[in-house]
């Protein structure tokens, strides 16, 4: 029997070894006749390389700034109050920190002219890590040359195809995309909503997956400047055994005693949070972003975040201005971080009593410095929404001599909310530059709201005297 076998197997062995490949005959191939292919021709459409941009989008023209930003700037050519800009600590001005980087520059050139792993790693650039990782109390920490890679390449690094994000469902387009690009099983939850974050929670631990499992958010949230409830997060991390990453991009010299972000805020200890992310463009008021962890989380991203391993390294004056800026927190954290919070509530309550503006999200008195506001009576409809909020900014801006925006998603985010204007107070701003900031919105939304309904009734009438 086993000789039968030893001969059967040699003869299907030497017959595949002998047997053509099998090439499908041209002449079994008929062509598409002259008609047939003009009229797949006339049938191709071609799908668009982007979305297609509304009428408001084609019409918005922004300001055209030629100052620093400071508490003012000038826009259009006419001073005006910067309620718009993330710069948090009022930073982006300073004069010792861009004497710093005019050193750095006179030093190394402008760019770095290469990825961290080959030649584009500079002194400074270690220093500033070095510098990150010691403020928020973490092993070690990362710079990436863009905050909008940061996130993008981090969620890749450390999730694949086998593993599983839970994230909440008004996380920004960063964090969208580094979900995306992860190509991890992706399972959404309710904004802030602790009871169906649980829920999703249970649903995934009664299938027993094997596999890594991730929890995601921000610590203040872009799309609606709503803090993220850490302390209930970490709660259920540690209850179902998920990792957390936290965005800090917004809360990271806002948040927390030091300014460490909302991590520090909620009382959570440095590595309860197992990979926590932030952007240098915005309270450090320079470029780039970092990821802080344990030294085995960082060393992974060397070999493994796409975003440092391929890209360009931060130019070294800009990891010098963030260094100026990480010593005005360290040293001004008593005096600025208290005034940031004051002026983010003062706003927030002012706002919250003007008629004819709702504020979303968290009440008066969330330490946030970015609030989102809609119209009491605005359309339905996101585009006429988005160009009656225009008309009230600009409205705004050459009226009060206020600067504001209407906050816009890319249209690639999944995130539809309703059309907001965004404002954002800093550590800078006294009292009575909040209060002639919420005056200057009111008066606007009163003007353009008031021609608004007149439009519409005339329009109305009109029509009506025509049917």
């Amino acid at each position: 029997g086993h000789l039968v076998f030893e001969v059967v197997l040699s003869v299907v062995i030497a017959y595949l070894l002998f047997q053509r490949s099998y090439k499908p005959s041209a002449k079994q191939e008929k062509p598409l006749t002259e008609k047939e292919m003009d009229e797949l021709c006339a049938e191709w459409q071609p799908e668009p390389l982007c979305g297609l941009l509304t009428e408001a989008q084609r019409s918005y023209e922004p300001p055209v700034i030629s100052s620093s930003a400071g508490v003012y700037v000038v826009a259009n050519g006419k001073k005006a109050l910067n309620m718009v800009s993330f710069n948090f600590l009022g930073v982006a001005g300073d004069a010792k920190i861009k004497e710093d980087a005019r050193n750095t520059i006179n030093k190394y050139g402008v760019g770095s002219c290469g990825p961290r792993g080959f030649y584009g790693t500079i002194d400074v650039h270690l220093d500033l890590e070095e510098r990150l990782a010691r403020f928020m109390g973490t092993q070690e920490s990362i710079i990436y040359a863009y905050d909008l890679a940061t996130i993008p390449s981090v969620l890749p690094a450390f999730a694949n195809t086998k593993d599983l994000i839970v994230c909440d469902e008004g996380v920004s387009y960063p964090i969208q995309n580094g979900c995306h690009l992860s190509r991890a099983s992706i399972r959404r939850f309710a904004h802030n909503d602790m009871a169906d974050l649980e829920r999703v929670l249970k649903e995934i631990d009664a299938e027993k997956p094997l596999n890594r499992r991730f929890i995601v958010v921000e610590g203040i949230y872009l799309h609606s400047g709503d803090l993220a409830p850490l302390a209930d997060i970490y709660r259920l991390k540690e209850k179902y055994k998920y990792r957390l990453v936290v965005d800090e991009s917004l809360a990271l010299g806002v948040l927390g005693e030091h300014g460490r972000g909302a991590c520090e805020h909620w009382g959570l200890r440095p590595g309860d949070a197992e990979i926590v992310s932030a952007s240098i463009g915005n309270a450090l008021a320079s470029v780039g972003g970092f990821c802080a962890g344990d030294r085995e989380i960082v060393d992974h991203q060397r070999l493994s975040g796409l975003g440092y391993c391929f890209s360009a390294s931060l130019p070294p004056f800009l990891a010098t201005a963030a260094i100026g800026a990480l010593d005005t927190l360290e040293t001004a954290a008593p005096r600025l971080l208290p005034a940031l919070a004051a002026n983010a509530r003062l706003l927030r309550s002012r706002l919250a009593d003007t008629p004819g503006v709702d504020v979303v999200g968290m009440p008066r008195d969330a330490p946030s410095p970015v609030t989102h506001v809609r119209l009491t009576q605005q359309p339905e409809a996101p585009d006429q929404a988005e160009a009656l909020l225009q008309r009230v900014v600009d409205s705004a801006l050459k009226r009060g001599g206020v600067l504001f925006t209407v906050h816009r998603v890319s249209p690639l985010d999944r995130i539809r909310a309703a059309p907001s204007i965004r404002v954002v107070v800093t550590a800078v701003h006294t009292e009575k530059d909040v209060l002639k900031a919420v005056t200057a919105l009111a008066t606007a939304v009163k003007e353009v709201c008031k021609v608004s309904r007149v439009a519409t009734r005339s329009s109305y009438m009109t029509n009506t005297a025509a049917s």
